[in-house]
Parts: C-alpha cells; sequence; structure tokens
C-alpha cells in the first residue's frame, strides 16, 4: 500500500483534503512513500518525496526543485481539482493513477497478482492502460529487477515475429547475419508482455504454448531447447472467447493465458479517473521551469461529459491541445479544451451516437474515412461477409481489414464484424 505520512499541522489544516486523497491511496500503491507537509512546517532533509499544502485564496501545482517535491495551493478542499491534483503529485511516472471506485479495485487485484507467477491476461479497448497496468504488475512482483519487455504482437511483420520472440541462429534464414537471442531470452528472469495477443498467427500461437507449458524456447536454425523463467502478461483489445469460438484464436493456448483475467473499462464508464488523469498528463507535458496550469472545475466537467472514443490516449491529444491554448496563463478553461471530435454526451444505455456533421463542418479526412467505410462495407456485403474474400478483393490482408473495421467501431461508426 502507499504510505502516505503527514505532520500533525497537515491533519489539523488541511484534514477534509488529506482523508479524501487517503481513502484512495490507502486501497492501491499507487506511488512511493511521500510526505504531506504545510506551508509552516519545516522542510525534511533528502530528496524524498514530499509535497508542501497550502490553503488560501489561490489554485497552483508547481514543481520544485528537488525531485519528487511539489507545492500544491488550493481554495476548496472538496472540490474535485484539488483532489486530482494532489493525487497526480503523487503518483509515479508511468505508473497508474486512479480514483474510480471500479479502476481501483482493478488495481488492488493487479497489486495482489504481482506476488503470484500466474499469467494474468488484461481485456480492454485500445488506449485503456494496459500497458501501463502490465508494467504496474511487475513493479510490484518479486522480479521487478529484472526486466520488463514489451512486444507488440500487431506491430511486427508476421513473417518475423516468431524469430523476434525466440529468437534466431546467424544464416537461419534470408539476411539473418548474426544470431538473436529474442524476446523470451531477453526476458529471463523478468516479465514479457504480449501485447494484442489477437494478433499472433495460429501457427505461432502452437509454438508460444509450447513455450508457456515447458519453460523453453527453440531459436530458429536450432535443434536445442534453451530453458528461461519469464511471466507472461497477455493484453488484447478483441473479446478472446469470441475469437476462439470463430477458430481465429486456438483455445488451449487462451485457458493458459486466462488463469487471471483483468478488465480495463472505457476511459467514458471511469468519469472518477478523468479529473486526476487530466491533471497527472498536465504535470507530463508541462517544462519542468514553467509552473502547471490549473485545470477549472468547468474544464473537468467538460472532460467528464465527453464520450472518449480514444480513451487515454484521446485525453492526453486534449491537455496537450489545452495546454498550448493556455500558454501564458494560470489556468485552463472550457475555451481551451478543444475535442478530437465533438463532444458527446454519454446516455443512460451507454451508447455513443456520432454528431452529424453540417456542411461547414466536414473535413476531407473526415469524407475520405466515410468513403473507405461505405467501399468496405460494401465489399464485405458482396462476399457474404467473409472477410478473407473482402480482404483479398481490396488489396489488403485481413489483419489490416480487421483493423478499419475497428477504426470505424471506435469513431462511432455502426458496422457489421463480418465472418472469416
Amino acid at each position: 500500500m502507499t504510505a502516505l505520512a503527514y505532520s500533525d499541522s497537515v491533519a489539523r489544516q488541511h484534514a477534509p483534503l488529506v482523508q479524501r486523497a487517503v481513502a484512495i491511496t490507502g486501497a492501491v500503491a499507487m506511488g512511493a512513500a511521500a510526505l504531506l507537509r504545510a506551508s509552516t512546517d519545516p522542510l525534511p532533509p533528502g530528496p524524498g518525496a514530499c509535497i508542501t499544502l497550502d490553503r488560501g485564496n489561490l489554485n497552483q501545482l508547481r514543481r520544485d526543485d528537488a525531485r519528487g517535491r511539489y507545492m500544491l495551493a488550493y481554495r476548496d478542499p472538496a472540490s474535485t481539482a484539488a483532489l486530482a491534483a494532489l493525487l497526480a503529485a503523487l503518483a509515479e511516472p508511468g505508473m497508474p493513477i486512479a480514483a474510480d471506485p471500479e479502476s481501483l479495485s482493478v488495481m488492488a487485484l493487479a497489486e495482489r497478482l504481482a506476488a503470484s507467477e500466474i499469467p494474468v491476461l488484461i481485456n480492454g479497448p485500445t488506449g485503456t492502460g494496459k500497458e501501463v497496468l502490465s508494467r504496474f504488475i511487475h513493479t510490484h512482483s518479486p522480479r521487478k529487477a529484472a526486466p520488463f519487455i514489451a512486444v507488440n504482437c500487431a506491430a511486427m511483420p508476421e513473417t518475423m515475429l516468431e524469430a523476434l520472440l525466440f529468437g534466431h541462429q546467424k544464416g537461419a534464414f534470408t539476411g539473418a547475419t548474426h544470431s538473436s537471442e529474442g524476446f523470451f531470452r531477453a526476458a529471463d528472469g523478468g516479465t514479457l508482455l504480449l501485447d494484442e495477443i489477437a494478433e499472433m498467427p495460429l501457427a505461432l500461437q502452437a509454438k508460444l504454448l509450447r513455450a508457456l507449458q515447458e519453460g523453453e524456447v527453440v531459436p530458429i536454425g536450432s535443434t536445442q531447447a534453451i530453458k528461461v523463467d519469464v511471466r507472461v502478461i497477455a493484453c488484447a483489445n478483441r473479446d478472446l472467447p469470441t475469437e476462439v469460438a470463430e477458430g481465429r484464436f486456438r483455445a488451449d493456448l487462451y485457458y493458459r493465458l486466462n488463469v487471471f483475467p483483468l478488465a480495463l473499462r472505457p476511459l467514458r464508464d471511469r468519469a472518477g479517473d478523468i479529473a486526476p488523469l487530466a491533471f497527472a498528463l498536465a504535470l507530463r507535458h508541462t517544462p519542468p521551469t514553467r509552473p502547471v496550469p490549473w485545470i477549472s472545475e468547468a474544464a473537468l466537467a467538460m472532460l467528464k461529459l465527453h464520450g472518449w472514443p480514444g480513451n487515454v490516449r484521446e485525453l492526453e491529444n486534449v491537455i496537450r491541445r489545452a495546454l498550448l491554448l493556455a500558454d501564458g496563463r494560470d489556468e485552463i478553461t472550457p475555451a481551451d479544451i478543444v475535442f478530437d471530435s465533438p463532444a458527446r454526451l454519454v446516455p443512460a444505455d451507454g451508447v455513443i451516437l456520432p454528431p452529424q456533421p453540417s456542411e461547414t463542418e466536414r473535413r476531407l479526412s473526415n469524407i475520405v474515412q466515410l468513403s473507405e467505410a461505405r467501399a468496405i462495407m460494401e465489399t464485405l456485403e458482396a462476399c457474404g461477409g467473409s472477410r478473407v474474400a473482402a480482404a483479398r478483393q481490396l488489396g489488403i490482408s485481413e489483419r489490416t481489414l480487421r483493423y478499419r473495421l475497428a477504426s470505424f467501431r471506435e469513431a462511432g461508426m455502426a458496422v457489421a464484424g463480418g465472418r472469416r
């Protein structure tokens, strides 16, 4: 758990804010041990994490010169912004930050899982923080001193993925001018993250299953198995049981990985996380020598009303844009919040309907995307819903077609998935 220490003067002067923070940080480890001090307290020795609290007529979050030290001035201890700013200052770079009850529950489970050696499967839409959660598990595990290696299975060429994972001998194939140990051996003793594992070819899935079961890999061009000690965390942005049912993912590999599944929900379903994430992103993208613009309550309310089809990646875009627009000012206001797409209220049923652009709001990119979607859907329909046949007719790979369909869904378009 996060150790949050504070002086007696903090307990007296800042109790409402500190008690709210303790209720969250006491549930899960989000950062290193930190000291909260009042502005009248003496500075502690050493470079440890320390946050100075000052309640007055000013809202401000400022880095001090020493690493891990901040000054937080706030007006209202009950405000969303004050708590969000404090949580952002407490969070370690690269670690998850959360305040929503469901996210805190997932992080508490992840913290317990970290102490074990069982495989973990993390499901969630693109941009929800699956790799960040994986790194959190590694950092809180007995393997934290060993390597953490993340591999995006969709970003690797299919023909090279086996060599990249398991290694190869010199001369094993054309262009192999030297041997390579592969990601499994590079992660020996540590953690290997296999992101977007649903994109892995079926033939390679069988070899991955053997590596997991036997704890050994056979490099391409070799006949000698090499023992490895690796914890595997797999992530998927598609529903793997559906992929298994449709023959695109091996059932035995799925059950091998699915020992303890974790699910990350879209950002729109985790409204409590938006404010602390926004402040953390503002801290990340503000130069160290400059004060961090405060995010007003009205701006935070705007952020909570948005549908976030791009999840945390879209939020990062919005915050970077707001920092640029608010350049030279102390506060980010609603006027500085510009979304990637027009803001959309989230109705009770959770279904987000894309707004219809007017003639003056049309952009060339929108026209191109709509034309591409229409061409793909018409080809899919002409091929009886077969993705393989449609991809062949369109001159693209089936993987590219699946990406296109997924991007259309994320943009709010109603598209059918087709069949293999």
